[in-house]
């Protein structure tokens, strides 16, 4: 049966969809204000990687500040980081305050781990890839929502969206103090005998030993969505060349996505998690994702591109939730925060690098290049998922799981 999300989820979901309408609002006008401002496809990309890279260097400490203090307090610091990049952002004039607006909301986004680890705080663990997939469907409903509202809103003004965006996320702050509350019990996870790791252990852990089930699983993730956002960079350059979508006119095919992410997620995926399970949930969906990404190329009409787009959400909606719901399996309660926080960082690091690969792919060799590479990329993942299926619907014990 796929329940719905109850009280807590609910809060966080509206928090989270505020917050995607804002992010949204300002994100496909990016590439639009940096061509004016006289860049070309690899500096697009690089303000793509520069959220990045913001947001892997602060993921792994969010997680641990979280782990130790808190969701609640963590996820207002990043919205309050979210308010002063859109009033950058609104007020950016030149390529260096474009990249300072990328790299302040980078930071502020590095709480994505903590919003997943309040997720397996709140839920039971069969729950777990259903109601990552209710939160995924919200703030996939502020990705249909917002670019209408940042085109619309550009009319009145280049600065308008911006400003907007920041006056929706203070609305946003004021929302969560009241109703947001605490979902880790911070005096437990203090008390537990076992010690938890720092950051940096947890991360070279990840590199030392790719073969065990966090590791790989991290591996899955920050392959699979590096390739994906890495194309996203260069997707409204593709949409321009080919189809001659517009700054006025890139709102509407977001919303498309947006809409199909959300009834992906909040209609589609708990059916299908409960018939398969999320291991094999998660390879389907990473089939379905590369399928998207080499068709994207090919397409010459608005049918045929229609089909190609429609397989991303798909793909992703069945991939990112369940991957994310398996490692929560196997790590212990109080090292959630941190390792989602890891898991944040090393999709950060295939975020800040594949863009920038994208971009000069776009920039040297065919309009398809970088689209299959990306697809190439999510396929290799399959190789990691041999044997994640023990690992559905198991709770670690906390002393045994992610032993180092």
């Amino acid at each position: 049966m796929n329940r719905g999300p109850d009280g807590r989820i609910v809060v966080l979901m509206i928090t989270a969809f505020v917050d995607m309408v804002g992010l949204l609002m300002v994100i496909p006008l990016i590439p639009f204000y940096a061509l004016k401002l006289g860049a070309n496809g690899f500096v697009v990309a690089l303000l793509v990687s520069s959220f990045s890279v913001a947001q892997l260097l602060s993921a792994p400490l969010w997680g641990r500040f979280s782990d130790r203090y808190g969701r609640r307090p963590a996820l207002m610091v990043g919205l309050f980081a979210s308010a002063v990049a859109y009033v950058v952002f609104a007020y950016a004039d030149t390529l260096w305050l474009l990249f300072l607006s990328r790299i302040v909301q980078g930071a502020g986004g590095g709480t994505v781990g903590v919003i997943q680890a309040y997720i397996a705080d709140a839920t039971r663990p069969e729950d777990r890839a259903k109601s990552l997939g209710w939160l995924s469907a919200a703030t996939n409903l502020g990705v249909a929502i917002g670019p209408v509202i940042g085109s619309a809103t550009a009319v009145l003004g280049e600065r308008t969206p911006g400003l907007v965006a920041a006056v929706l996320c203070l609305v946003n702050i004021l929302f969560a103090s009241r109703y947001l509350t605490e979902s880790h019990d911070v005096a437990a996870a203090r008390a537990t005998p076992a010690a938890p790791r720092r950051a940096r252990e947890a991360l070279l852990r990840v590199l030392s030993h790719p073969g065990e089930p966090a590791s790989r699983l991290i591996w899955i993730y920050a392959i699979a969505i590096g390739a994906f956002y890495s194309t996203n960079a260069i997707l409204a350059l593709f949409l321009e060349r080919r189809f001659a979508v517009t700054a006025a006119t890139i709102g509407y095919f977001f919303t498309y996505i947006g809409v199909l992410s959300v009834l992906s997620r909040a209609v589609i995926l708990g059916r299908m998690v409960d018939h398969f399970g999320e291991a094999r949930l998660s390879r389907i969906g990473v089939v379905l994702l590369a399928s998207g990404l080499f068709l994207l190329p090919l397409t010459h009409d608005w049918v045929t591109l229609a089909v190609a787009v429609a397989l991303l959400p798909l793909g992703t909606a069945f991939t990112f939730p369940c991957v994310t719901a398996l490692l929560s399996h196997v790590i212990p309660s109080h090292e959630r925060g941190l390792y989602m926080g890891v898991q944040q960082t090393f999709g950060g690091i295939t975020r800040s690098i594949l863009p920038a690969v994208m971009g000069l792919a776009w920039d040297h060799l065919w309009t398809g290049a970088a689209f299959w590479i990306g697809g190439t990329l999510v396929v290799g993942t399959l190789a990691l998922s041999t044997g994640v299926d023990r690992f559905t619907r198991t709770e670690p014990e906390p002393a045994a799981a992610a032993k180092g």
